[in-house]
């Protein structure tokens, strides 16, 4: 889909501040509201928009612990990406699962309220996922930038 200047500057806006009016969207995007919900509604059409969602801070909530985990699945079994994705999806407390191409093959993001939760979790959910041949976990000591701003 193309974008014109237009979109972007809606896109900038939308990005900086999620829950902002269309009244007030369209202002500060230099349109008025009608061409403002038109592009709104064309960029969701086309896919550029796939939803809106509420951030929320799980550290606020208790969550003290983020690791992320990095496997080399035993890809002698053909079915071994497929049984491992649909196992580590049971696990609540991931948050995010990424597959790669190099020595990595996927990567979850896992919380933790604290230590002792974590080590349960990894004992008893990510030990017993299917086909891993490697594992190496990274304990995130701080985020430098966190950000799902695009440069629109």
């Amino acid at each position: 889909m193309q974008l014109d200047d237009t979109d972007r500057r809606i896109l900038r806006q939308m990005m900086a501040e999620p829950g902002l009016p269309t009244a007030e969207l369209a202002e500060r995007a230099g349109v008025t509201s009608a061409t403002c919900w038109r592009r709104i509604e064309r960029l969701r059409e086309g896919g550029v928009i796939r939803g809106e969602q509420a951030l929320i801070d799980w550290h606020a909530l208790g969550w003290e612990v983020e690791v992320s985990l990095r496997f080399t699945l035993d890809k002698t079994n053909p079915r071994a990406f497929d049984e491992f994705i649909a196992a580590a999806r049971e696990v609540p407390e991931v948050l995010e699962i990424q597959s790669f191409l190099g020595s990595t093959d996927m990567r979850l993001q896992v919380i933790a309220r604290d230590m002792a939760h974590y080590q349960e979790i990894y004992r008893n959910r990510i030990l017993t996922l299917p086909h891993i041949s490697e594992l190496d976990a990274l304990m995130l000591i701080s985020t430098i930038k966190s950000s799902a701003e695009l440069p629109v």
